[in-house]
């Protein structure tokens, strides 16, 4: 049985990783309402765990709630699903009935509401698959136990989420101009041209290096004034098909970024530099006189 001060610490702990949770939450249901109700959900498991006396045994409380998060809303997408009550061709995104600061904060540092619309053409374990894995860094193996599934049926998963996220916000892909775009970001960067850097940033732009995101034009713009030192030696390049950069060092590749498009901008940088990571990616070198579909 805990005491009160067990309890205290206990809510404590929680509440440290409730914004996460409803970040992880909202992205999945697109509601904040739901994610609420998903974040309770959590809290309620938590405590009966505790309540057991099996809460001192989790390791990695943070990881164990992300699971139970994540397995709350898959359970969440399903039955909505099932009962046909939201059709996911014409779904669209709502906000908590009441709005507050903190759903508003939640609303701004997210990649937007399109991309809530285009993720909920995934199947329920594609969505989850690729937004804990390319939105929040899950590791592979944590999220293939949360859709029982192995760590490479859930990178397909992720995969196939992937694929028809960027297929979705592109229905007219042109390298051409996604290439003149990178080449604009790149010269920005180097220059510092903190300017010329929002133009071709989308306004709810996202940019995410491991478990760590920045979200909004303006801060991914900052960030990026502050790459001018590796831009010198970044290169345009091809990273598992996404138009993106390769930053080298000693003629190999040291960090990537690849890029998504929303209307001619930039509207997700993904940033690996993890030599695992980075391993398994396949990356082609472009010329800088190259165009995009002449490679």
């Amino acid at each position: 049985m805990t005491t009160t001060g067990d309890d205290d610490f206990l809510a404590d702990s929680f509440e440290a990783h409730r914004g996460r949770l409803r970040a992880v939450a909202h992205r999945m249901l697109g509601s904040g309402a739901e994610a609420d109700d998903a974040v309770q959900e959590a809290w309620v498991r938590l405590s009966r765990s505790a309540g057991r006396g099996e809460a001192e045994g989790i390791a990695n409380l943070g990881g164990w709630l992300t699971t139970v998060v994540g397995r709350v809303c898959l359970d969440m997408l399903r039955s909505r699903r099932s009962r046909a009550e939201e059709p996911l061709e014409s779904w669209t995104p709502v906000a908590s009935a009441v709005p507050d600061p903190a759903q508003d904060a939640l609303l701004a540092d997210s990649v937007g509401v399109a991309l809530l619309v285009v993720l909920d053409t995934l199947s329920p374990a594609e969505r989850l698959a690729f937004v804990l894995h390319d939105l929040f860094g899950v590791p592979y193996e944590e999220v293939a136990g949360i859709v029982d599934r192995t760590p490479e049926a859930a990178r397909q998963l992720a995969s196939r989420g992937r694929r028809r996220v960027r297929g979705a916000q592109e229905p007219d892909v042109d390298p051409v101009r996604q290439r003149r775009v990178v080449d604009a970001f790149l010269a920005a960067a180097r220059e510092g041209d903190f300017d010329g850097l929002l133009a071709v940033l989308d306004p709810d732009v996202m940019a995410r290096s491991g478990a760590v995101v920045t979200a909004g034009a303006t801060a991914v713009a900052r960030g990026a004034s502050g790459f001018a030192r590796l831009a010198v030696v970044a290169r345009p390049a091809l990273v598992d098909g996404a138009t993106g950069l390769a930053v080298l060092v000693e003629g190999r590749v040291e960090r990537t970024l690849a890029f998504t498009f929303v209307r001619d901008r930039i509207a997700l940088i993904d940033v690996t530099s993890d030599p695992a990571r980075l391993a398994r990616l396949e990356v082609t070198l472009l010329r800088s006189d190259d165009d995009a579909d002449g490679v």
